[in-house]
């Protein structure tokens, strides 16, 4: 079995207090979650530690419904990191895995993992078939000796913090919304491939970004984005869309660095989006979607300027 053959190499010294999920996004409401998560583990002088997944399980499960995710792997578990728990266990979510009960899934937490404790958001469940729920979980708590604390949610604006709600905004391009639930900005990372060069026959040469094609992105449109070049910013324009004018039907996403002019082909490219200027549209000829880039230009590098980097 895989998964026991992923705990069997973890070698932990110290009693552990858990928290599990995929943590996508790792926003304000994970981040509450885990903070108390560090709390209780301090309490009680256990080791705090994290089980995340390779794959969200709704790939595994039913992969013609896929959620777009928010942070790829890598972004993720260093995020995570970032949140100073003591140990991110990183399993693979397989068929095996989702066919093993709460009580054999806890079971092998407990013999490889010193488990002690969980620690647990509202909405949690584990098991095949979602069936450890809360409830089920305090049950089988009392019967195999370890504890259950359930976390109320974060609310913010009279909205429950979750994955599902930045989501939503990110598909209308309240980035402003993105930021308040996440408690940074909303980010893309990716290697600079060659485009069709219309940038350059505009006048506006554009970094074409090679974004995974799971990768969540805001709505069609034209952003104010600050990106980065080996931890160097630059102010920067991003279109995300599929070029009407030009008859496109692929997305894709450009940027547009106002103050740099090196070849950035093969090279990674991060970039955070700040604000979204103007939705994508069709423009009747090049000569006016050129002036069109010229004010969102300089719109973006107002904005950019007023609020300075996150």
């Amino acid at each position: 079995m895989l998964v026991e053959e992923e705990l069997a190499r973890l070698s932990l010294k110290k009693d552990t207090l858990l928290t599990i999920g995929v943590f996508d996004g790792v926003h304000l409401g994970h981040k509450y979650l885990i903070s108390q998560l560090k709390e209780h583990a301090r309490q009680q002088n256990l080791l705090s530690g994290i089980i995340t997944f390779r794959q969200h399980p709704q790939e595994v499960l039913s992969p013609q419904n896929k959620l777009p995710f928010l942070t790829d792997f890598y972004q993720r578990v260093k995020l995570l990191k970032n949140e100073g728990v003591e140990a991110i266990i990183i399993l693979s979510f397989t068929h095996e895995l989702a066919q093993l009960n709460a009580r054999q899934f806890l079971s092998l937490l407990k013999k490889y993992i010193r488990m002690r404790g969980l620690i647990i958001g509202y909405d949690f469940a584990i098991g095949q078939d979602r069936e450890g729920n809360p409830n089920t979980l305090r049950d089988l708590g009392q019967l195999m000796n370890f504890s259950v604390t359930e976390i109320t949610p974060l609310v913010i604006d009279d909205e429950v913090v979750s994955s599902t709600a930045i989501r939503k905004a990110l598909a209308n391009g309240d980035m402003k919304k993105v930021q308040d639930l996440t408690g940074r900005a909303f980010s893309l990372h990716g290697r600079v491939i060659t485009g069709a060069g219309r940038g350059m026959e505009l006048g506006f040469p554009t970094a074409n970004l090679d974004i995974d094609p799971e990768q969540a992105l805001p709505a069609d449109g034209v952003y104010a984005t600050w990106s980065y070049i080996d931890d160097k910013a630059y102010q920067s324009v991003t279109n995300i869309g599929k070029r009407p004018t030009f008859g496109g039907r692929k997305p894709i996403v450009e940027v547009y660095l106002l103050d740099y002019c090196s070849n950035l082909y093969e090279h990674e490219l991060k970039i955070d989006i700040i604000e979204r200027l103007r939705g994508e549209k069709k423009f009747d000829n090049a000569i006016e979607l050129k002036k069109q880039i010229s004010k969102d230009i300089e719109q973006g590098r107002a904005i950019l300027n007023s609020r300075g980097r996150n």
